[in-house]
């Protein structure tokens, strides 16, 4: 996806995890609902998702985000990225038959409404996670798509530290070449009153210098940042 791409949003902005279950999508719909009540124009895409067919919820990723922007799933995440195995997108493909699929093939269903503010583009798995069979991952994904800014959601407890830094060590290269690139880590389900959530903030805002936020509220301040009350 190119930079001068006429239907690109205003602000590009990839939502990756350090794993699986760390709530990426929660916290996407959830800035995504907010942003939207605030006047803001968003859209969501979820290029490829796949999950358990016998999940009790019966509610996909693309579901969640859909529900967030008032889209068709279908527009959230085309009908043929759908896969009911709960298997990484391009395994799933191999055990369902399926055709391979390459990350320029992913990049490039990814298409916007026009004049949109800001539109959210969020991964599968882990940043390492193979999302296309040609080995395109979430660090490949950011690439091609020139994304103005990279949410990394992770959990607040234990093992957070050593999934944020090995996380933000794959990104590196790209944080290095990529000026404007914006990363902000998004402690989920955190709890002031946890000492180890709050060791964990501290650590990784005032050692490593990262920009930690540990609320949607202030998530929203800094993915849109001309909005009222914004930093």
């Amino acid at each position: 996806m190119s930079v001068d791409r006429p239907d690109r949003p205003d602000r590009l902005v990839v939502v990756i995890g350090t794993g699986t279950e760390v709530g990426k999508t929660y916290v996407a719909a959830a800035a995504l609902t907010a942003l939207r009540s605030r006047g803001v124009t968003v859209a969501a895409r979820k290029p490829t998702q796949s999950f358990g067919a016998d999940d009790p919820t019966g509610s996909t990723d693309a579901d969640v985000l859909a529900r967030a922007t008032g889209e068709d799933r279908y527009t959230v995440c085309p009908t043929h990225r759908w896969y009911p195995v709960a298997l990484a997108p391009p395994m799933a493909a191999e055990v369902l038959g399926r055709p391979a699929f390459t990350l320029a093939e992913l990049a490039d269903e990814i298409s916007w409404p026009p004049g949109l503010a800001l539109g959210l583009v969020e991964t599968a798995g882990g940043v390492r996670s193979p999302l296309t069979s040609d080995d395109g991952d979430a660090v490949t994904l950011i690439a091609a798509l020139m994304a103005d800014a990279v949410v990394l959601v992770a959990d607040a407890g234990l093992g957070t530290l050593n999934g944020v830094r090995l996380t933000v060590a794959a990104l590196q290269p790209l944080l290095d070449t990529r000026e404007r690139l914006e990363l902000i880590v998004v402690l989920n389900r955190y709890d002031d009153e946890d000492d180890l959530h709050r060791r964990n903030q501290s650590w990784l805002a005032d050692r490593d210098g990262l920009t930690v936020v540990t609320d949607v509220v202030t998530l929203v301040a800094r993915l849109q940042p001309d909005l009222p009350g914004s930093p």
